[in-house]
C-alpha cells in the first residue's frame, strides 16, 4: 500500500480541484452541469468521511437524513434525470459521451462505501480520474476558443470537445491499472477475518437502536428497518432457533458429504441488512465450530461485478433499474488484454492469500424474498456486450473458476442457503416470518423416510417423464444413468435440510443424451426477474429454443432469458432434474398469496425443477456422496462435466439456475423401465408412491380451499 502521508496528500488536492470544478465555466455548456453535479456529488461524500473521522454521533433523523442524500439521485422517483440512468445521460450529452460518463458517474458512487470503510486510497483513485476525463474536455474548451470564428453556429460546439477515444482511453486505463487492487482486495475480503468493518458493527452495536443499520454504508430502506424491528421484537429462542438451524446446516453438510470441517477455520457469512440479531447468534455459532466468519461487501466496482448479481452482504437498494442499467458497464473496457490481465491478478491474489483459502470451509448464505417484482425497462442506451465479449466474459469465468478451484478444491469445502421473507411481502408479514421458521424447521427424519419411498421408485428408471397439467405444455423425457448396483448405488440425492434449506427434494444429474421436450412454466421468479410464460425446448439434454412472454416484442423476450437463464451462453445442458417434496411450504405459499414471491431455495421444493447449467457437483465430482441409507449417489457426471479429464474447458458453463414446475401447474412424473414398464411418482399433481401418502395432504387442502 502507498505511503499513507502520500495518500492523504493526494486527496487533499483532488478534493482542492473537485472544489475548483464546481465553480468553474471551463466545458462546453451542454457538458458543464454533468461536472458540476457530479463534483457535488464527490464534495458531499468528503462531508460524510470527515463527518465519520470525527466520530461525532448522529440523531436517527440525522442518519435518515444523510443516508438519502447519499442515495437520493438515483432513488426511482428521481432518476430519470440522473447522470446514473444512461438514457438520460445519452439525452444530454450524446450517445458516445452520455454511455461513458454515466459508467464512471456509477464508478465514482462506489467512493460511498469507500468512505464508511475508511479506503482513502480508492477514494483517491476514482477522484483523480474523474479529475483527467474533466481535464480533456477543459483542454478540449479552450483548444477550441481559440480558434476565431469556430463555436459560434448552433451545433458548432462539437469542436469544443475531446475525442471520445480519449475519454474511453482513460476509461480504459482507469479498469486496467486499478485492476490489480480492486481484484486483489476483493479475494482478501472473500477469505480474511481480519478484515471486521462489518463484524464490528454487527457484534458491537445496540441493536435495539436502529441507528446501526445507518453504519454500513449500504442504502437504508423502511424495509431494513422494519426487519430490523420485527427480529428484535422476537422472542430470543426463536431468534435462536433460526441463528441453530442456518448454522446446523452448515455443519451438516461437512458430516453429509463426510468432509473434515476440522481441518477448516473461516466461513463467509451472506446476507441481507436487517438481520443482524441473528446474525450475531450465528456468528458465535460458528465460533464454537472452530470458525471465524468472514464478511465481504456485495461488489461496488464493475471490475469486480458479475453481472448484476450480488454476493456478499448488502440492503436490497435504492433502485433495481439503476443495478440492471449498469449490469454490462464492463463493456467499456473489456477486451482480451483486459481478461487476460485480470486472470493473471487473480491468479497472482489467491497465491498471495493461499493460507487464508485453505483455511475457508465455504459460504453460509441468507437470502430473503417478498419484494415487489422487478420487471425491467431495456434501455438502448445501456452498454452491452458484443459477441465478442460475451465470450471473453465466459472464458473469464471459467478461468477464475478454476484458479479458486486450485486453491479453494470443491470437494473440501460446502455451504448452507436459508430463506426469510422480508416486509414488502404485505400485511401478514409476521403470519409469513413465522411459518416459514416452521417449514424452516420441519421433521428431517420424516422427509429423510418418504424421499427414499420416491427415490426407490425412481431408481428403477431408464427415464423419467413429466407432463404439465391443465394450461401447461411440458413434455419432458429426462433419461436417467444405468445403475450397476442396485444394492449399493442410487441416481438420486436424498435431499433433507442440510446445506439446502428447507428439506424437500430428491435429485440427479441427468444423462444428456435422450432428454428432451418442453419445460414451460406460467410464472415463476428468477432471481430479481419475474418471467412469464417461460419455454425450454431440449435435445439431447441442451437447451435448443428459449422465450418469454414478458415483453411484446419476443426478440427482447429472448434476450431477457439469454442474460438471466442462460448467463449469456447460447446454449446450456440441463444440469439437474429434481422432485419436490415440500408441500407443506406449497400450502402456506398458496394460503399466502405467495407463491410467485418464494425464491427459489424454496420454490424448487415445491414441484419438480430442473437447472440449467452445471450439475450440482461441478469441480467435486470425483468426491464420494452417500445418501442416509448408505447408498452411493453415482449421478454426479454428466457427458459435458466428465470433459473435465480431456478437455477442461469444455466441461463447466460456471452458472446453475433452477426452474421449478408449481404442482398446481403439473400433471404427472412417471419413472419408466428400460422395459417400458410405468411407475407412476406423480399423478394429476398428487403423490402415487407408498409411504409418501402424507405429502398429499397439504395438496389436497389447497384443492378444497
Amino acid at each position: 500500500m502507498e505511503n499513507m502521508e502520500i495518500v492523504q496528500e493526494r486527496y487533499g488536492l483532488s478534493m482542492e480541484r473537485i472544489r475548483e470544478i464546481r465553480e468553474e465555466e471551463a466545458v462546453a455548456s451542454s457538458f458543464a452541469d454533468y461536472f458540476r453535479k457530479t463534483s457535488e456529488f464527490l464534495l458531499m461524500v468528503n462531508q460524510v468521511y470527515e463527518e465519520l473521522k470525527s466520530g461525532r454521533e448522529l440523531t436517527m433523523e440525522e442518519c435518515e437524513e444523510r443516508n438519502r442524500r447519499l442515495y437520493e439521485d438515483i432513488l426511482p422517483e428521481n432518476y430519470e434525470h440522473s447522470y446514473g440512468n444512461p438514457a438520460w445521460a445519452v439525452r444530454q450529452l450524446g450517445e458516445e459521451y452520455g454511455q461513458m460518463l454515466s459508467f464512471l458517474y456509477g464508478e465514482l458512487r462506489g467512493e460511498i462505501v469507500c468512505a464508511f470503510e475508511d479506503r482513502l486510497e480508492d477514494m483517491v483513485i476514482m477522484q483523480e480520474t474523474f479529475i483527467e476525463v474533466y481535464n480533456l474536455f477543459t483542454m478540449a474548451a479552450a483548444d477550441g476558443a481559440a480558434l476565431p470564428g469556430e463555436g459560434k453556429e448552433d451545433g458548432a460546439e462539437t469542436a469544443y470537445l475531446p475525442l471520445p477515444d480519449q475519454v474511453k482511453k482513460v476509461l480504459y486505463w482507469y479498469a486496467s491499472d486499478y485492476c490489480e487492487k480492486m481484484e486483489e482486495y476483493r479475494v482478501r475480503e472473500a477469505l480474511d477475518p481480519s478484515l471486521t468493518f462489518a463484524k464490528d458493527r454487527i457484534m458491537n452495536s445496540d441493536l435495539s437502536d436502529l441507528r446501526y443499520l445507518y453504519r454500513f454504508g449500504e442504502y437504508i430502506s423502511d424495509g431494513e428497518r422494519k426487519t430490523a424491528a420485527y427480529l428484535n421484537s422476537l422472542p430470543e429462542e426463536t431468534v435462536r432457533l433460526m441463528a441453530d438451524t442456518y448454522t446446523e446446516g452448515f455443519r451438516k453438510g461437512f458430516e453429509v458429504m463426510r468432509r473434515d470441517l476440522s481441518a477448516k477455520k473461516t466461513v463467509m457469512i451472506r446476507y441481507e441488512l436487517g438481520f443482524e440479531r441473528m446474525i450475531r447468534m450465528a456468528v458465535e455459532n460458528f465460533r464454537n465450530m472452530g470458525l471465524e466468519p468472514v464478511f465481504c461487501r456485495a461488489a461496488v466496482h464493475s471490475v469486480n461485478k458479475l453481472d448484476g448479481r450480488k454476493a456478499g452482504y448488502f440492503s436490497a437498494g435504492p433502485n433495481r433499474q439503476y443495478e440492471y442499467d449498469h449490469r454490462y458497464d464492463s463493456a467499456l473496457y473489456l477486451d482480451k488484454a483486459f481478461k487476460d490481465r485480470k486472470t493473471a491478478v487473480t491468479r497472482k491474489a489467491y497465491e498471495k492469500y493461499k493460507n487464508l483459502a485453505v483455511a475457508y470451509a465455504g459460504p453460509a448464505v441468507v437470502e430473503t424474498f417478498g419484494q415487489a417484482g422487478f420487471e425491467p425497462v431495456n434501455k438502448k442506451e445501456n452498454l452491452s456486450l458484443s459477441e465478442k465479449q460475451e465470450r471473453l466474459l465466459r472464458e473469464a469465468a471459467g478461468e477464475r473458476a478454476g484458479i479458486i478451484q486450485k486453491y479453494i478444491p470443491g470437494d473440501e469445502t460446502s455451504f448452507t442457503l436459508i430463506a426469510f421473507p422480508v416486509p414488502a411481502i404485505g400485511s401478514r408479514y409476521e403470519e409469513i416470518f413465522r411459518e416459514i421458521i416452521r417449514i424452516n424447521t420441519l421433521d428431517y427424519e420424516e422427509y429423510k423416510k418418504m424421499q427414499q419411498s420416491i427415490i426407490d421408485i425412481l431408481d428403477q428408471a431408464s427415464f423419467v417423464r413429466i407432463r404439465g397439467g391443465e394450461g401447461n405444455d411440458t413434455d419432458l423425457k429426462v433419461s436417467l444413468h444405468p445403475l450397476q448396483d442396485r444394492e449399493r448405488e442410487t441416481n438420486f440425492e436424498n435431499c433433507v435440510a442440510d446445506v439446502n434449506i428447507p428439506v424437500g427434494e430428491v435429485f440427479t444429474s441427468p444423462v444428456l443424451a435422450g432428454t428432451e421436450g418442453l419445460l414451460h412454466v406460467k410464472n415463476v421468479y428468477i432471481g430479481d426477474f419475474q418471467f412469464r410464460d417461460l419455454r425450454l425446448r431440449f435435445r439431447d439434454g441442451m437447451v435448443e429454443e428459449y422465450s418469454c412472454g414478458n415483453f411484446p416484442d419476443p426478440e427482447e423476450g429472448k434476450r431477457l432469458v439469454r442474460q438471466v437463464i442462460l448467463k449469456n451462453h447460447d446454449t446450456l445442458p440441463m444440469g439437474e432434474f429434481a422432485v419436490g417434496t415440500n408441500t407443506t411450504a406449497y400450502r402456506a405459499a398458496e394460503e399466502f398469496g405467495i407463491t410467485e414471491k418464494l425464491p427459489i431455495l424454496i420454490a424448487e421444493k415445491m414441484g419438480p425443477h430442473f437447472a440449467v447449467g452445471d450439475t450440482c457437483y461441478s469441480w467435486a465430482e470425483d468426491s464420494p456422496v452417500y445418501n442416509p441409507n448408505g447408498k452411493e449417489m453415482v449421478a454426479r457426471d454428466n457427458e459435458r462435466s466428465i470433459l473435465r479429464k480431456t478437455e477442461p474447458a469444455q466441461a463447466y458453463f460456471n452458472c446453475h439456475t433452477d426452474i421449478t414446475i408449481p404442482y398446481k401447474e403439473l400433471g404427472d412424473i412417471t419413472a419408466v423401465s428400460a422395459d417400458g414398464t410405468e411407475r407412476p411418482v406423480i399423478q394429476n399433481g398428487r403423490f402415487a408412491v407408498e409411504g409418501a401418502e402424507k405429502l398429499n395432504e397439504p395438496i389436497d387442502f389447497v384443492g378444497k380451499n
